[in-house]
């Protein structure tokens, strides 16, 4: 681990596993093909363990009516409630999407300490992000850099799901 200049310890720069780049790849197909089917965005997740797969999930939001059903938050529900615990410290989130504050919130809770997404914020529109002067570096600060991220992986694929079109269905 290297020292943070001004809270904990950071982690090592994240370099994903082929199974890491494998699970994210499917699920921005994924993503890819609700999107054809039902509209964009649309946003999914998964839970790995090592090179296994403990946990998939999609965005719930529109189908439940309940704003906290995030793609992130229901694969770790599942992945909590498929191991029997809470603590998913070793677990690695990928997601299609750079998760919102709330998902890092969730994602810290569940103590997951690696983090690895497609689309990333400044790629996209304001309009995913409710706490706009703060970005995940700030977020990684204020947890004692408890947890490691990278995004950007396979981003260019998913940013059409994720960037707001005009009135011509240009982005």
């Amino acid at each position: 681990m290297r020292r943070g200049a001004d809270a904990g310890p950071m982690p090592d720069p994240v370099i994903p596993t082929a199974p890491e780049r494998q699970a994210l790849s499917e699920i921005c197909d994924w993503a890819l093909r609700l999107a054809e089917g039902e509209g964009a965005p649309k946003f999914t997740a998964a839970i790995l363990h090592g090179d296994a797969e403990i946990a998939r999930a999609r965005n719930e939001v529109a189908a439940t009516c309940d704003p906290s059903r995030h793609a992130e938050i229901v694969a770790i529900a599942a992945a909590a409630r498929r191991l029997g615990r809470r603590d998913l410290s070793g677990h690695t989130l990928l997601s299609s999407c750079q998760p919102c504050e709330m998902c890092l919130a969730a994602m810290r809770w569940a103590r997951i300490d690696r983090l690895i997404f497609a689309a990333r914020r400044e790629s996209l529109g304001a309009g995913f992000f409710q706490f706009g002067a703060l970005d995940i570096g700030d977020l990684a600060r204020a947890s004692g850099h408890a947890f490691a991220y990278l995004g950007g992986v396979g981003e260019a694929r998913v940013l059409p799901l994720y960037r707001p079109q005009d009135e011509s269905g240009d982005a």
